[in-house]
């Protein structure tokens, strides 16, 4: 596997890459990327100047994986916003080769931290599905994760969660925040 920044003349692989996100996403319960046309303008707004956009491709340039961080706060601090591999080569070490790969770029550009919102849009979590109101944080304390959520994915790379947004997605459907530091305080 080759982490390649993606370029805006990369035509293919950002085809390529729209696809991945539709494919990826389309069992999930998010309506993010519903079809080709989304999944294209969200590569594509990727591309940007205040974005950071990478592409895991194997020996034969097929794309199997993809990350994309947004600049907050000043530069200090990147919003991991996008990334979805190819089932085949998920739970191998890949997406943490990807992760990994953003965090040493957000750090070259002085950045402390970045910080993603995993929702749960399908019921994945015991927070899903129940109010969470008013005792929040106890029940964000307590989440267990009997449909295979993604957020404990991101714990085995080092996120931790920070927060929750109740309802973020509707009813019953929150968004799990979690960050990490990439830069030790000196």
């Amino acid at each position: 596997m080759k982490v390649l920044v993606l370029q805006s003349g990369d035509t293919d692989l950002i085809n390529q890459v729209a696809n991945l996100l539709v494919e990826g996403f389309k069992d999930t319960g998010s309506t993010s990327w519903p079809n080709l046309k989304a999944g294209l303008s969200e590569v594509k707004e990727s591309l940007q100047d205040d974005r950071i956009s990478l592409v895991a491709v194997n020996n034969d340039w097929k794309v199997i994986g993809w990350v994309s961080g947004i600049r907050k706060y000043d530069g200090h601090t990147w919003e991991l916003h996008g990334l979805v591999f190819e089932p085949a080569y998920q739970r191998h070490g890949n997406g943490r080769v990807l992760v990994k790969a953003l965090e040493e770029r957000v750090g070259e550009l002085g950045s402390t931290t970045i910080y993603l919102g995993t929702d749960d849009e399908n019921y994945r979590t015991t927070i899903s599905g129940t109010d969470l109101y008013p005792n929040v944080l106890e029940n964000l304390l307590n989440i267990k994760n009997p449909g295979n959520h993604p957020y404990e994915f991101y714990q085995r790379v080092g996120f931790t969660i920070v927060g929750v947004i109740p309802d973020a997605n509707g009813l019953g459907k929150p968004d799990i925040l979690m960050a990490k530091r990439v830069k030790r305080l000196q």
